[in-house]
C-alpha cells in the first residue's frame, strides 16, 4: 500500500464490528446514504437523534428522533457517526468537542453516488493515480492535505481533518497571488457568494467577471447580489463539454445536479463549454474557479482552450470519489506546465477540498 496511507481498516468495517450501541447523529439525504450503505453492511444502529432545536417528536426512518441529553441518559458509551455536513463555527467546534467524549465518525460518502465507496480496496485499484496525483504536489501542504483527505475518506476519523486547514485568503495570497487586472469565470457561480470573494482579495479592481449558474432559484439570488457589480455578465448556463440541453436536477443549496434520469423535478437546461463564451473575446480568463457539483470533467473539456492558455484555475475535487486524482491527471494532461496545490477548508467531511493550479 501507499507509503501516505495510513489506515488499514475501512469505517464501514470498524462500524460493523463495534460492541457499543451506534447512533446516528443527524437527519436528511446523508442519514439516508449511510443507512444505505449499513443496509449492505448489515451494520445496526440504536437510534438517531439531532440537534435539540430540531427534535420535535418525530420519526425518521422508522426510528424516533432523540436528543443528545436523551441518548446519554439511556447509555454513557455509545458511538456517534455524523450524517451531515458541518462547516462553519460555533457548529464545526460543537462536534471536535462532542468527539472528545464519545467516539465519533463521519463515514465518507460521495456526494455523486454512484455505487462505489472510497475504501482500501478503491485505493488499491486506483495505487497507481494517487501515487502519480501525490509525486506531482507542488508543495508538503499540500502533500499532506492530499494524505489527511484520503485516510480520513478510508477511516472516518475527523482528526485528519483538523490536521490540514486552510482560508480562501490564505490561498489567494500564497497560491493563486491574485492581479488587479484579473478576468475571472465562476463555473458554478451559485448566488454570488464566490464573486465576493473574488472582489475581496482583489480590493475591487479587475479587468471583467463571467459566471455560470444552472439552477434557476440560484440564478435569480446570484442577479440580485450582483446588481450594483460593473464588468459583470452572468449567464443560467450549466458549464459542460458541448453545447446541448441538459437535464437537471434543482436540489437544496448547491446541490444542484446533471442528471440522466427523467423526474419531476428535472427541469432543462442549456449546457454549454465555457470556451465557446470566449469565443468572440479578445482576451481569455486569467483565473478559472470550477465548482459544478460533480460535472467538473465535462466542465475542464468545455474549457480545455482556458487551460491550455495558463489560466490560473481553483478545481473543487470531493464531489465523486474518483475526483481526488482523475481531475489533477486531467488538466495535468492538458497543461503539463502547471504547478499543482491542494488545500482543503474547514469542514467536515472533506468538502471543500480544491485543486489549485498556477
Amino acid at each position: 500500500m501507499l507509503s501516505f496511507i495510513k489506515e488499514n481498516t475501512n469505517c464501514w468495517d470498524i462500524l460493523k464490528a463495534e460492541t457499543k450501541p451506534i447512533y446516528i447523529y443527524g437527519m436528511g439525504d446523508g442519514a439516508v446514504k449511510i443507512l444505505n450503505v449499513f443496509k449492505e453492511y448489515n451494520i445496526k444502529i440504536a437510534g438517531i437523534f439531532a440537534s435539540d432545536e430540531f427534535v420535535r417528536g418525530h420519526s425518521f426512518m422508522g426510528f424516533k428522533v432523540m436528543k443528545l441529553s436523551e441518548v446519554e441518559a439511556i447509555c454513557n458509551d455509545f458511538v456517534i457517526v455524523l450524517a451531515f455536513a458541518v462547516g462553519r463555527n460555533p457548529m464545526y467546534n460543537n462536534i471536535v468537542e462532542l468527539s472528545k467524549r464519545h467516539t465519533l465518525y463521519a463515514p465518507d460518502v460521495p456526494v455523486v453516488v454512484d455505487g462505489t465507496l472510497f475504501t482500501l480496496d478503491y485505493c488499491k485499484k486506483h495505487e497507481y493515480e494517487l501515487e502519480t496525483v501525490y509525486n506531482i504536489l507542488e508543495d508538503e501542504k499540500s502533500r499532506q492535505t492530499f494524505s489527511d483527505v484520503i485516510n480520513f475518506r478510508i477511516s472516518g476519523k475527523i482528526e485528519y481533518l483538523l490536521n490540514s486547514t486552510a482560508t480562501k485568503e490564505e490561498v489567494f495570497t500564497d497560491i493563486l497571488k491574485l492581479s488587479q487586472d484579473e478576468t475571472y469565470l465562476d463555473l458554478g457561480a451559485y448566488n454570488g457568494d464566490t464573486i465576493l470573494e473574488f472582489l475581496n482579495a482583489v480590493d475591487y479592481r479587475y479587468n471583467r467577471i463571467i459566471g455560470l449558474e444552472p439552477n434557476a432559484k440560484n440564478f435569480r439570488r446570484l442577479t440580485k447580489n450582483t446588481s450594483n457589480i460593473k464588468n459583470l455578465d452572468i449567464y443560467n448556463y450549466a458549464s459542460w463539454d458541448t453545447e446541448q440541453t441538459l437535464l437537471f436536477s434543482s436540489g437544496a443549496g448547491r446541490m444542484s445536479t446533471i442528471r440522466n434520469d427523467a423526474t419531476n423535478k428535472v427541469k432543462e437546461v442549456k449546457g454549454i463549454p465555457a470556451d465557446s463564451l470566449f469565443s468572440k473575446l479578445d482576451t481569455l480568463p486569467t483565473f478559472l474557479k470550477m465548482d459544478v457539483e460533480g460535472a467538473e470533467n465535462h466542465a475542464i473539456v468545455g474549457s480545455q482552450k482556458i487551460i491550455k492558455n495558463g489560466c490560473k484555475l481553483a478545481i473543487s475535487l470531493y464531489h465523486r470519489n474518483e475526483d481526488i486524482f482523475a481531475i489533477p491527471l486531467q488538466i495535468k494532461e492538458l497543461n503539463p506546465n502547471f504547478k499543482f496545490y491542494i488545500r482543503k477548508q474547514l469542514y467536515i467531511p472533506a468538502w471543500e477540498t480544491n485543486l489549485y493550479c498556477v
